[in-house]
């Protein structure tokens, strides 16, 4: 029985002959991304933004002129209508109010009251602006940590060079993804938090996986050109990479599909983070060991295949 291969076992891709292009588009996009975050903004969900949300089902196609309309004019301050997967679906975004719980609430029912009877309220929420800043500081911490102790773990696994080549990777991912949704005005919110963090962890694994094969070949092959040894390790375990990966976007395309507008973000952020993840972790993090000399002490220890193979 022939087994399918994404990858020939013969593969020789030159990766380093182009390691100055990877690293100049990486540089750039990451460049563009924090500019997007920075002036255009993110689109912050309630989490982080603080208001009252609600979602609605009417009973025939909205129409959200009318809609606005009548919401406008209650007084409530900034109020913000989405078509939310179907036309008989909408999203309904209300600026905090001031007062307590008593205020937010008398905001909701002049919102039910506005729109009248028959119409489904699927979900109601309101988080306080003290509450979402908590959530996105909060939010901001637990990437950065997760960032920290990865570059602990690698430095400690391998080499401080390996570390610094794995976190400068793993920065890129996470500017990469929030440019993405700056871009595209996606709701950014505690659901894509958890996203980039799955990301930073599964980017990490195709890192470590790739630095482990270097590090063995390091010590050895003692004698063979680095940038000849990291084709040769980023090659041997591409076809692992590749599978991994697809195995895994066949996963999140069927949840991105399927799974409904309220996951939808946070499958668009997995499925965005798992590309340039893998990416990073052959383009990004493996050149970046040619500029920190990570071969003088890499092969410090053990014996090399040539000279074993000496008489």
């Amino acid at each position: 029985m022939r087994l399918l291969k994404l990858v020939p076992d013969d593969i020789n891709i030159s990766f380093m002959s182009f390691r100055k292009v990877f690293l100049t588009v990486s540089a750039l996009a990451v460049v563009l991304s924090l500019a997007l975050v920075f002036v255009k903004g993110m689109s912050f969900g309630i989490d982080f933004q603080g208001g009252i949300l609600i979602e609605v089902r009417m009973p025939q196609a909205a129409d959200l002129g009318k809609m606005r309309g009548q919401l406008g004019s209650l007084g409530l301050g900034e109020v913000s209508l989405q078509e939310f997967g179907h036309p008989t679906d909408v999203l309904i975004r209300i600026a905090a109010q001031e007062g307590d719980a008593e205020a937010q609430q008398a905001a909701i029912s002049a919102v039910k009251q506005a729109l009248g009877a028959g119409v489904d309220y699927r979900r109601v929420e309101f988080v306080g602006p003290k509450v979402s800043s908590e959530l996105l500081m909060d939010g901001v911490l637990a990437v950065a940590a997760a960032i920290i102790a990865m570059l602990i773990y690698i430095w400690l696994r391998f080499e401080w060079q390996f570390g610094l080549g794995a976190v400068v990777a793993l920065t890129h991912d996470v500017f990469l993804t929030l440019g993405a949704f700056s871009l595209l005005g996606l709701e950014f919110n505690l659901s894509t938090v958890a996203a980039v963090l799955t990301i930073a962890g599964y980017s990490i694994n195709d890192t470590v996986v790739v630095f482990d094969r270097i590090r063995e070949d390091l010590r050895k092959y003692k004698t063979k050109p680095v940038p000849e040894l990291l084709n040769d390790a980023i090659n041997a375990t591409l076809s692992r990479t590749l599978m991994t990966s697809l195995t895994t976007l066949v996963a999140l395309l069927a949840l991105f599909f399927l799974g409904g507008e309220v996951i939808r973000d946070f499958s668009f952020a997995m499925i965005f983070g798992i590309v340039v993840g893998t990416y990073s972790s052959i383009c990004v993090a493996s050149p970046l060991l040619l500029y920190t000399n990570v071969a003088s002490r890499a092969r410090s220890g053990g014996d090399s295949q040539e000279a074993a193979e000496t008489p």
